[in-house]
């Protein structure tokens, strides 16, 4: 299988390990896929890099694939019925034009489902981060239309594979609701992986270890740090004021400022009756992930390890990297967060009424 060059901020890369992603890419090929594979994981752990390789691969295996992501604007046409791909393209550079970018995901859909009423072979659509641009809600309507396109074709088929990854963390739960889909998990990559990638970036740079500590084997992190010159105070301020983190830090009330930061210590401290609420806000923000079993069918690759603090990894609850958790601990840290939280903790006050002469009194 030819290794495909990704972008890695100004330079390229080779596409490095997801050795067990691929061999899961291979096993659908073989049997396709149902339900309906909707794979999460955190914010720039490689999904897109995975997702177009397996587009490669399954062009080398013979199937028509159509690739979208909307974000990116960015799409692979890898079929042969020309005036359909033609078509495609064409409708996509309309949506694009009138920034309808939801448009995109369901062209995808439409042209799915007339290869299949075409061709009746081989055919794979990979939707990328697009529930980010339908919305939570029509995300679990996508997924179903994807669903109905391997239960109710419109013709007869040989295999179909349908794979929706997604970095969004509240459309996990509305899809996981209903039985439309076979969700599983992704992680950053493992040490040897990371050291695949590492060694591709040019220049002078950290140490393998120093790397693997900032990052915690996340691409995305390497690649802002990378761009930042390795400026990590710049990669963190970055974090911090695109998740609005100092907005969020005060609006916690005293007890869940309190509970966060003992989560950055522990993170499994959040898998609790009063962390729960705090841990669904920090998934949302894109901060935070729960972690299933570490059971190889839950995972589209290898699994987090079971326990890892100083990368901030607990056994039920993970950072999203080593530089998501810093973000937070900064935002707690700093001035103006101290003094809000000092303005909105309970005053500890006993007050008294005065009957006979209809007047308040009290010490505080």
């Amino acid at each position: 299988m030819r290794r495909v060059i990704l972008d890695f901020a100004n330079t390229k890369v080779e596409f490095a390990d997801r050795e067990l992603a691929i061999k899961q890419v291979e096993e659908w090929a073989d049997k396709g896929t149902y339900p309906v594979q909707v794979i999460y994981g955190p914010e720039g752990c490689g999904k897109t890099a995975w997702l177009l390789q397996s587009v490669e691969l399954l062009k080398e295996l013979g199937f028509e694939v159509i690739y979208v992501n909307p974000i990116n604007k960015f799409t692979i046409a890898e079929f042969g019925i020309e005036g359909l791909r033609n078509r495609f393209l064409k409708l996509v550079e309309e949506a694009i034009s009138q920034n309808v970018l939801a448009r995109i995901a369901w062209i995808a859909y439409d042209t799915a489902y007339e290869l299949v009423k075409v061709t009746r072979g081989r055919v794979a659509i990979i939707v990328d981060d697009a529930f980010q641009v339908i919305g939570v809600k029509e995300s679990a309507m996508y997924v179903k239309a994807l669903l109905n396109l391997i239960e109710y074709p419109p013709e007869h088929y040989e295999r179909i594979i349908t794979i929706a990854a997604t970095s969004e963390g509240s459309s996990r739960f509305e899809v996981g609701k209903h039985r439309w889909a076979n969700t599983l998990a992704m992680w950053n990559l493992g040490k040897e992986g990371f050291k695949q990638l590492y060694e591709q970036v040019p220049g002078s740079k950290p140490s393998l270890d120093e790397a693997w500590k900032l990052t915690g084997g996340n691409p995305g992190i390497l690649e802002e740090l990378y761009r930042a010159n390795w400026d990590v105070d710049k990669v963190i301020d970055r974090l911090i004021e695109g998740k609005r983190l100092m907005a969020f830090i005060t609006s916690l009330n005293p007890s869940e400022r309190e509970l966060i930061m003992r989560a950055l210590d522990d993170p499994d401290i959040l898998m609790s009756g009063k962390g729960i609420p705090l841990l669904n806000r920090l998934i949302e923000l894109n901060l935070a992930l729960d972690i299933p079993s570490r059971k190889p069918y839950l995972w589209v690759d290898e699994p987090p390890p079971e326990r890892d603090l100083e990368l901030g990894i607990g056994r039920y609850v993970a950072w999203q990297s080593p530089l998501h958790r810093e973000a937070v601990k900064r935002a707690l840290e700093a001035p103006s967060s101290r003094l809000m939280a000092m303005v909105t903790a309970p005053i500890d006050c006993e007050l008294t009424w005065d009957f006979k002469h209809h007047r308040r009194g009290g010490k505080v």
